[in-house]
């Protein structure tokens, strides 16, 4: 979680500089190992991953971990509150965000913490058990785009009808469980140990929260992790590391209410997906081994250096932005651009599409996009990644992928991974692949894949598809092969990358150089009192408090800064951890507590330090009871002193 003043990623113009957190953003690490393989598995709440940061990563855990390129996968929770400036193109970082550039201390930052905690993972590893499941979870997401996904055949319902949105998803929910054991048994044939690790793999987009909000948050995936990790920690009594990487979620929309968009609907989505995950988890305490596949490759698809073609499928020279793209998404449409022609979606160009972008209105013309967008500043290598989870074969794209091309490279990873003569979904312990999974947006990101049959329909995702109507084959011929040299290494690393990875980026900086140098010289002071605001149809009841400090940069934001304090009539000055309504601790690790950077103190009557900013937190969900007070107290960070507030009933 940065300071205030980073652009966000994931609504391009329309996103606002973060200006506060309200549910943190964090990296979770699954670090598994066995024989010769070492995987660490990164859960980040970030639109998506990054060449750049796997790069940077990787050289931070050289000679540190025996954990290679092929055995580290950056995935992402796609959330659309977190900031960008990090991507390894130019393209991206222009337009991905409400403002343009890469900020080379934002993705240094990133990059620290990430490997420090994978670092961490791999030093306190203990004899472990795994196990690899899945279920389907109905009625918390939608597609978006129904009129391309009805066009593949695969699809026996052709209907527009609008109730089928509901149903033509993935809803598969891939769990793995990961438990510390001591050699016991529970008598059943499984194994005795604690809970140390669980990640969840779903494809649903991070929107829901509205684009408007101010505020970093990891959207409902914040709610999708806290819910199963608190259900977890409430059946054994520990607390695992809980994290979620996205799967095929290209046109997959959340399910929340038309115009609601905002934390009390992602929350409902995102805890009934949680209590989903979290009921496979415990599904799958049965299901523990410690004898377990575990093999990766990876590999960079270089589009400039030959790799641009495969089995006869050949890419265009050129990537090409499509008019629907503008358009926007479904759920986040471009005001009146979306109902014009060719900006429409569902309108693909009626002639001339012998090209190699066939349907596709280029934006611009085929002619005057290339001056405008050179293409060094496209994504040129393609990162492709293939990891072996005991029963499972995790495959990591670059690209949002939908559910239909999503069915399709699994198929094809599948039947790569599946011995001469066996069918792919035979039930023996050596038929190859079992459950593929395919998780969009891990370690960079290109953009969509769709499959040929929506891209002729040319709606958002379509447009969006910078390499044609043939990258779904081709994206699928690249994970098949790379997934059947998996198998032949016999657990041995699967590497095809060029020894070396240069990015020529354009800089803009945007984190506040001072967080290296914390700035201590103003006071730090609760102003006035608490103000409790009644709930309404879309917000929580809540009460809020400001307070004066220095400026952003001269705190820690991904330390704790806030929690919420209460003593009880009978013991007036024992003051203990407030909880919320909801049961949860009241600190701003969850999603208690939102804090926000309200701007420099420029009235001279407000009596502060020259160089003071005000600052303000909300308790949302308080726990209101007869016969307690409540306090907001500052916590010590970056030098600064912990301050206890006034009380509040």
């Amino acid at each position: 979680t940065p300071p205030p003043g980073m652009p966000k990623a994931g609504y391009s113009s329309n996103a606002t500089d973060g200006k506060g957190f309200r549910t943190r953003l964090r990296a979770r690490v699954l670090h598994l190992r066995r024989g010769h393989a070492s995987v660490a598995i990164v859960q980040c709440d970030l639109l998506g991953g990054s060449a750049v940061l796997s790069h940077l990563v990787a050289r931070h855990l050289a000679g540190r971990t025996d954990i290679a390129l092929a055995g580290l996968m950056i995935g992402a929770t796609h959330t659309h509150a977190g900031p960008g400036q990090f991507l390894g193109t130019d393209f991206y970082n222009r337009f991905a965000s409400n403002r343009p550039g890469f900020d080379p201390g934002w993705t240094q930052f990133l990059a620290q913490r990430i490997a420090d905690a994978v670092i961490e993972a791999v030093d306190t590893r203990v004899p472990a058990a795994m196990a690899v499941g899945s279920a389907p979870v109905w009625g918390f997401t939608r597609n978006r785009s129904l009129d391309p996904h009805v066009r593949n055949p695969e699809v026996d319902d052709k209907r527009l009808d609008p109730q089928r949105k509901w149903i033509n998803v993935d809803p598969e929910a891939h769990v793995v469980r990961v438990d510390a054991v001591d050699g016991g048994s529970d008598g059943n044939g499984g194994m005795v140990g604690r809970p140390l690790a669980a990640m969840v793999v779903f494809g649903v987009h991070g929107t829901g929260i509205s684009m408007r909000a101010p505020e970093y948050n990891a959207d409902l995936w914040g709610y999708v992790v806290g819910e199963m990790a608190d259900r977890i920690e409430s059946a054994s009594g520990h607390r695992a590391v809980v994290g979620a990487i996205e799967g095929t979620h290209a046109d997959i929309a959340p399910a929340i209410r038309p115009g609601r968009a905002g934390h009390l609907e992602a929350r409902r989505v995102g805890q009934g997906i949680g209590a989903a995950a979290a009921g496979l988890w415990e599904q799958l305490g049965g299901r523990l081994s410690a004898d377990v596949d575990l093999a990766a490759g990876f590999c960079d698809v270089d589009l400039d250096a030959g790799g641009d073609a495969i089995d006869a499928i050949v890419l265009p020279r050129r990537p090409a932005v499509g008019a629907a793209l503008v358009a926007g998404a479904h759920e986040n449409v471009t005001p009146v651009l979306h109902r014009l022609p060719p900006f429409r979606p569902g309108m693909p160009k009626p002639w001339r599409t012998g090209h190699p972008q066939g349907p596709k209105w280029v934006l611009g013309s085929r002619w005057l996009q290339p001056a405008l967008l050179p293409l060094r500043g496209f994504p040129r290598v393609l990162p492709i990644q293939v990891v072996r989870l005991g029963s499972a074969t995790l495959v990591g794209l670059p690209f949002e992928v939908t559910v239909g091309a999503g069915r399709r490279i699994a198929a094809e990873v599948s039947a790569a991974m599946t011995p001469a003569g066996q069918a792919p979904d035979d039930e023996a312990p050596d038929s190859g692949a079992g459950d593929v999974i395919v998780s969009s947006v891990a370690n960079d990101y290109a953009g969509y894949v769709v499959t040929p049959e929506e891209y002729q329909r040319q709606h958002y995702e379509g447009g969006h598809t910078l390499y044609g109507p043939l990258t779904q084959p081709f994206v699928a011929a690249h994970a098949a092969r790379l997934a059947a040299a998996v198998v032949a290494a016999g657990g041995h690393n699967v590497q095809w990358v060029a020894p070396r990875r240069q990015f020529d980026l354009r800089v803009r900086r945007y984190l506040p150089p001072s967080i290296r140098v914390p700035v201590v010289a103003v006071g730090r002071t609760f102003d006035a009192a608490a103000v409790f605001t009644d709930p309404d149809d879309d917000h929580d009841a809540v009460w809020s408090q400001d307070w004066f400090d220095a400026e952003p940069g001269a705190l820690n934001w991904h330390e704790p800064l806030v929690i919420v304090e209460v003593a009880h009539d009978g013991e007036p000055n024992v003051w203990r951890q407030a909880t919320t309504a909801d049961h949860r601790t009241a600190d701003d690790q969850g999603w208690a507590l939102e804090v926000v950077h309200v701007g420099e103190v420029t009235d001279a009557a407000a009596a502060v330090d020259p160089g003071t900013h005000r600052y303000r937190v909300r308790w949302h969900t308080p726990l209101l009871a007869a016969g307690v007070r409540h306090r907001f107290v500052l916590l010590a960070n970056a030098g600064r002193p912990r301050v206890d507030g006034p009380m509040f009933c």
